[in-house]
């Protein structure tokens, strides 16, 4: 009896802290490691960051998502990491490297000249919608409600909303922010409070 009491005063511990801990993975907040140059140079490929999952998604926030069902390319369990553009009810656009979200310029100082108009061109969502042949919204011309659109900040190489069009709320994770101990205060600023100076 006595060494079942023992067993006992080890096992219920660990249990409690494992529930703990998968609640706050459910329900707070979560690490994930980023996957590929997309988001350079605010993210750099391999950069482990952490996903609050209960933070409000604002123009501007970086966030994760399940791309499965977004993406019509990628496999089930891929997530990505973008920033949004457009809450719904917006209208997006681009001219000669300057983005406009409700007819309004955006502030792109987060990243250089070039990652913001190499190969990205003129369009307008309905235009990139019919370019690219989205699955789904073909010719809108605003953000859906329950929906967002989000690019990577490395444009000229990014896999973003402009190919296939808008994350559904639902497939959102959570805000990226990149934890206090990352000693580059621009790159944190960059991702954790752009969303306070999004426009010009």
């Amino acid at each position: 009896m006595k060494a079942l009491k023992e067993i006992v005063s080890w096992i219920v511990p660990i249990v409690i802290g494992l529930l703990v801990a998968l609640l706050i993975k459910d329900f707070v907040f979560q690490l994930v490691r980023v996957d590929g140059p997309s988001m350079q140079p605010n993210l750099e490929n391999n950069e482990r960051v952490l996903v609050y999952k209960q933070s409000q998604i604002r123009r501007g926030s970086v966030v994760v998502f399940d791309a499965h069902g977004v993406d019509p390319q990628a496999v089930a369990k891929t997530d990505y990491v973008k920033r949004v553009i457009g809450k719904p009810g917006d209208t997006v656009s681009a001219n000669n490297g300057n983005l406009y979200v409700n007819d309004k310029k955006v502030n792109q100082d987060y990243i250089s000249s070039s990652e913001r108009s190499t190969g990205t061109g003129n369009w307008t969502m309905a235009s990139i919608s019919q370019a690219n042949r989205w699955q789904k919204n073909m010719g809108a011309t605003k953000v859906p409600k329950g929906e967002y659109f989000v690019l990577g900040d490395h444009r000229s190489v990014s896999n973003d909303g402009r190919y296939w069009g808008f994350v559904p709320k639902k497939k959102i994770l959570g805000v990226v922010k990149v934890p206090f101990w990352d000693t580059n205060k621009t790159k944190r600023n960059n991702v954790n409070k752009q969303w306070n100076e999004f426009f010009e």
